[in-house]
């Protein structure tokens, strides 16, 4: 990753002639670490942020479940109130006590997602979903989970004749209901699963560079002593923005970890039984 902002000298009212480049979406493309041992390919950065996801999340339910008891401690409660708010935000109002089930799936694919998420806080990285590589496979996970489960609960025809054919509905507008249904759950629905959490993580991210490339260029302790001045001024102002845009990021993580869950969980719900 080349980050022109930071090259020796390239600040604000600096005198050798360069500019501001702000990142561009090559920073999510990084070069595999150790590429250029013979024989190598390198080892790809996202892979061991995803180690790390998976790591960071198996950790904390090992935490979470160390020593159970009838009694929960401090660390027993966390973990149960997080199970707890799964059920209660997200597979009970979709499906009932029926999902009851899936809780543990759902927790799962919610600690995941966020750790995913996650790694787009070490400094220096990039979140794991910021590559539409891993949201696509956990929503075509979901995608063929949904169908293996239709099939299993409404039967092989009737679970794809209640998605393109939607009950209760008069015959005559079958010809232009169905095209729409066929389109929206075969490959609209699979699609902006995927592409919802990818594109957030990857606009959140590119913002986040924005601000801290953009804060570096400004700052300019060997200008004139005025310009100086001014450099920290503007410079400030880009680390305030970074702070705030930290926060809201981190508050995007976990609402995107939660709508995905929270997605996933309506589509099962529609493979357990038929709309009516």
């Amino acid at each position: 990753m080349r980050i022109l902002a930071a090259e020796p000298g390239c600040h604000l009212f600096g005198d050798n002639g360069c500019g501001f480049e702000p990142p561009t979406i090559g920073m999510f493309f990084p070069k595999p670490w150790y590429s250029d041992i013979p024989g190598s390919a390198g080892i790809d950065l996202y892979l061991v942020l995803l180690i790390v996801a998976v790591g960071a999340a198996l950790l904390l339910w090992s935490w979470f479940s160390k020593k159970l008891s009838l009694v929960p401690s401090r660390r027993q409660s966390l973990g149960e109130l997080l199970i707890l708010a799964i059920r209660d935000n997200i597979s009970r109002p979709t499906m009932g006590a029926k999902g009851d089930s899936f809780i543990p799936f759902l927790t799962a694919v919610f600690t995941l997602i966020l750790a995913m998420n996650f790694t787009g806080l070490i400094p220096g990285m990039i979140p794991v979903n910021s590559n539409i590589a891993f949201t696509a496979m956990f929503a075509l996970t979901i995608y063929v989970m949904t169908i293996i489960i239709g099939i299993k609960h409404q039967g092989g025809w009737g679970y794809f004749r209640n998605q393109i054919f939607p009950p209760g509905m008069p015959k005559i507008f079958y010809v232009i209901v169905t095209p729409i249904e066929i389109l929206s759950v075969f490959a609209i629905r699979p699609a902006t699963h995927a592409l919802r959490l990818f594109a957030t993580m990857f606009a959140g991210s590119l913002l986040l560079a924005v601000f801290a490339y953009g804060g570096w260029y400004m700052l300019n302790l060997t200008a004139e002593p005025m310009l100086a001045a001014v450099s920290v001024f503007f410079s400030g102002a880009a680390l305030i923005g970074y702070v705030v845009f930290f926060v809201f990021e981190i508050m995007i993580m976990v609402i995107q970890a939660f709508v995905f869950t929270l997605l996933a969980s309506l589509y099962l719900s529609e493979s357990l039984e038929a709309a009516h």
